[in-house]
Protein backbone atom coordinates (compact mmCIF):
# COMPACT_ATOMS: atom_id res chain seq x y z
CA UNK A 1 0.00 0.00 0.00
CA UNK A 2 1.33 3.46 -0.93
CA UNK A 3 1.25 6.49 1.19
CA UNK A 4 -1.00 9.63 0.53
CA UNK A 5 -0.74 12.90 1.68
CA UNK A 6 -3.82 15.02 3.71
CA UNK A 7 -4.30 16.78 0.36
CA UNK A 8 -4.08 14.44 -2.35
CA UNK A 9 -7.22 12.29 -0.47
CA UNK A 10 -9.09 15.21 -1.96
CA UNK A 11 -8.08 15.28 -5.15
CA UNK A 12 -9.17 11.73 -5.82
CA UNK A 13 -13.07 11.38 -6.51
CA UNK A 14 -14.91 9.33 -4.54
CA UNK A 15 -15.15 6.48 -7.09
CA UNK A 16 -11.28 6.51 -7.01
CA UNK A 17 -11.62 6.57 -3.38
CA UNK A 18 -14.05 3.24 -2.98
CA UNK A 19 -11.25 2.06 -5.13
CA UNK A 20 -8.15 2.13 -2.32
CA UNK A 21 -10.47 1.21 0.27
CA UNK A 22 -11.11 -2.00 -2.24
CA UNK A 23 -7.40 -2.26 -2.49
CA UNK A 24 -6.78 -2.02 1.44
CA UNK A 25 -9.12 -5.05 1.99
CA UNK A 26 -7.73 -7.09 -1.13
CA UNK A 27 -4.19 -6.20 0.31
CA UNK A 28 -5.11 -7.46 3.95
CA UNK A 29 -7.32 -10.48 2.99
CA UNK A 30 -4.32 -12.06 0.76
CA UNK A 31 -1.72 -10.74 3.14
CA UNK A 32 -4.27 -13.43 5.77
CA UNK A 33 -4.20 -15.66 3.48
CA UNK A 34 -8.20 -15.78 3.19
CA UNK A 35 -10.39 -16.55 0.56
CA UNK A 36 -13.30 -14.25 -0.87
CA UNK A 37 -15.42 -17.16 0.64
CA UNK A 38 -13.76 -17.67 3.89
CA UNK A 39 -13.55 -13.58 4.80
CA UNK A 40 -17.14 -13.17 3.65
CA UNK A 41 -17.98 -16.26 5.96
CA UNK A 42 -15.83 -14.45 8.78
CA UNK A 43 -17.69 -11.30 8.02
CA UNK A 44 -21.03 -12.82 8.08
CA UNK A 45 -21.94 -11.11 4.30
CA UNK A 46 -21.52 -12.67 0.85
CA UNK A 47 -18.89 -13.11 -0.61
CA UNK A 48 -20.39 -11.23 -3.88
CA UNK A 49 -20.18 -8.20 -1.65
CA UNK A 50 -16.58 -8.79 -0.83
CA UNK A 51 -16.01 -9.02 -4.60
CA UNK A 52 -18.19 -5.48 -4.94
CA UNK A 53 -15.66 -4.08 -2.37
CA UNK A 54 -12.28 -4.64 -3.88
CA UNK A 55 -13.21 -4.41 -6.99
CA UNK A 56 -13.99 -0.56 -6.39
CA UNK A 57 -17.76 -0.67 -6.04
CA UNK A 58 -20.10 0.94 -3.51
CA UNK A 59 -20.74 -1.12 -0.60
CA UNK A 60 -23.18 -0.26 2.67
CA UNK A 61 -21.51 1.42 5.65
CA UNK A 62 -22.26 -1.99 8.18
CA UNK A 63 -20.57 -3.95 5.39
CA UNK A 64 -17.51 -1.82 5.40
CA UNK A 65 -17.33 -2.35 9.22
CA UNK A 66 -18.37 -6.11 9.15
CA UNK A 67 -15.26 -6.70 6.62
CA UNK A 68 -12.73 -4.52 8.67
CA UNK A 69 -13.43 -6.22 11.99
CA UNK A 70 -13.19 -9.64 10.27
CA UNK A 71 -9.78 -8.61 8.78
CA UNK A 72 -8.79 -7.39 12.25
CA UNK A 73 -8.37 -3.83 10.57
CA UNK A 74 -11.06 -1.50 12.96
CA UNK A 75 -7.93 0.19 14.10
CA UNK A 76 -7.88 2.63 11.16
CA UNK A 77 -11.18 3.80 13.01
CA UNK A 78 -8.98 5.66 15.28
CA UNK A 79 -9.19 8.80 12.98
CA UNK A 80 -12.38 9.58 13.89
CA UNK A 81 -11.78 10.26 17.32
CA UNK A 82 -12.95 13.60 18.28
CA UNK A 83 -10.70 15.12 21.06
CA UNK A 84 -12.47 17.47 23.71
CA UNK A 85 -10.37 20.77 23.71
CA UNK A 86 -11.16 22.84 27.04
CA UNK A 87 -10.96 26.42 26.20
CA UNK A 88 -8.29 28.51 28.19
CA UNK A 89 -10.69 30.17 29.92
CA UNK A 90 -12.50 27.02 31.11
CA UNK A 91 -9.22 25.64 31.78
CA UNK A 92 -8.37 28.42 34.54
CA UNK A 93 -11.55 28.24 35.69
CA UNK A 94 -10.90 24.54 36.88
CA UNK A 95 -7.47 25.48 38.11
CA UNK A 96 -9.07 28.27 40.58
CA UNK A 97 -11.57 26.02 41.84
CA UNK A 98 -8.97 22.52 42.88
CA UNK A 99 -8.02 22.43 46.41
CA UNK A 100 -4.35 24.60 47.43
CA UNK A 101 -4.12 22.92 50.85
CA UNK A 102 -4.89 19.49 52.82
CA UNK A 103 -7.10 20.58 55.43
CA UNK A 104 -6.41 19.53 59.19
CA UNK A 105 -7.95 15.79 60.15
CA UNK A 106 -8.93 15.85 63.10
CA UNK A 107 -8.80 12.45 64.98
CA UNK A 108 -12.86 10.83 65.85
CA UNK A 109 -11.46 10.13 69.52
CA UNK A 110 -9.85 13.74 70.73
CA UNK A 111 -11.88 15.39 73.08
CA UNK A 112 -13.18 18.65 72.56
CA UNK A 113 -12.59 21.23 75.32
CA UNK A 114 -14.81 23.52 76.59
CA UNK A 115 -13.67 26.69 75.69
Amino acid sequence: MYEKSDNSWYALSDQALVAHIGGFVKHHRIRQNKSQALLSKDAGISRSSISLLEHGEMVSLPTLLQVLRALGQLQILAEFNVQREISPLALAKAEQAQRKRASRIIPADEEKSDW
